[in-house]
């Protein structure tokens, strides 16, 4: 399967038994055939292997290279886990959050408005809190508290 948005490819393969990896390797070898025919190029150095709630063994190769497995991958903006749990992108929005909300009361003087510190919360920092929530949606406690105790900053 291929999925293309501008220019990001993802290609996976449902594995349920050795037979689905050589189908994958298939078709990652068409797709390499196809980029020559049409005279692209992948960074093969930026293809990375996920496994979600699998664990092979087979190494898979796109034009000679190897590609590297990883645990963690950011797909347009949200980081995917192979847990499929979305600690890491609770932890890093909280975190960059936290860094936006230190710019500002870093650098502006408020003077005790908080109308103006709500205005600012709201279009700069809460964008990072929410950004693709229905995909990632914070299900966890842990997860929800990272992101309240975050957000809560604000009162």
């Amino acid at each position: 399967m291929l999925l293309l948005f501008a220019d990001d490819t993802k290609v996976y393969q449902k594995i349920l038994e050795d037979s689905d990896e050589i189908l994958l390797q298939r078709d990652l070898d068409s797709l390499m055939s196809w980029t020559k025919e049409w005279c692209l190029k992948f960074n093969v150095d930026k293809c990375k292997v996920m496994r979600v709630a699998h664990s092979g063994q087979h190494q898979y190769v796109l034009d000679g290279a190897k590609l590297q497995e990883v645990q963690h991958k950011r797909v347009l903006g949200v980081e995917v886990s192979s847990s499929l749990k979305p600690s890491l992108q609770c932890t890093k929005a909280a975190a960059k959050a936290m860094q936006v909300l230190e710019i500002i009361k870093r650098n502006l003087v408020m003077n005790d408005d908080e109308e103006d510190f709500r205005l600012l919360f709201s279009g700069y920092v809460r964008p990072h809190l929410e950004y693709c929530v229905q995909v990632w949606s914070p299900y966890l406690k842990k997860d929800i508290e990272c992101l309240e105790c975050k957000e809560g900053l604000q009162n």
